[in-house]
């Protein structure tokens, strides 16, 4: 039966790190089913959910600290069910844009929890020089969610909170 684990890795930004857990995840007979990289000042952060069976969960959940220690980096991991697969038919972007404020980014993650709508991928910049800030914000929906609602609503919060705003379908592939 196949299980799953969630894997996060933080630490200096050097080369090979990546390169390092995913050929251990690969060696030891799990598979890669999502990754996600991103570099925070001179940090990175790299998530991963595997899938194998029983025998390969439990190996890499023992051979990560060893190979953690020797690059440096802090480890955690969780099991979890896996994934559903949902039924989302459209994906869209979010984006923003405007002079950096306290709780802009609060304001725009709550437009989207307080109509149960999943977050896949969130980046938000901010310019220390010019003070200026922007955010791209990924999700999907069912084909049942009206977006010109959404959108409507969204372009009314940006209004609100003096930033401007659009909504914009993507092509699935491409995520």
């Amino acid at each position: 039966m196949s299980q799953y684990l969630v894997l996060t890795a933080m630490g200096a930004d050097r080369t090979g790190c990546v390169s390092e857990l995913t050929k251990l995840a690969s060696e030891c007979g799990c598979n890669i089913l999502d990754s996600r990289m991103a570099i925070f000042g001179l940090e990175f952060t790299f998530i991963m959910l595997l899938n194998g069976d029983n025998r390969a969960i439990v190996q890499i959940e023992n051979k990560l600290p060893a190979v953690a220690h020797s690059l440096d980096l802090i480890t955690m991991m969780k099991r979890t069910s896996g994934y559903k697969s949902q039924d989302f038919t459209r994906h869209y972007q979010a984006e923003y844009a405007g002079i950096d404020q306290p709780g802009v980014l609060k304001a725009m993650t709550a437009f989207f929890a307080t109509r149960n709508i999943d977050i896949s991928s969130l980046k938000s910049e901010i310019d220390p020089q010019s003070n200026n800030m922007s955010a791209q914000i990924l999700f999907a929906l069912t084909e049942n969610t009206d977006i010109e609602t959404l959108e409507n609503e969204f372009l009314q919060l940006c209004e609100q909170i003096d930033v401007q705003g659009c909504i914009k379908q993507v092509n699935s592939n491409l995520l």
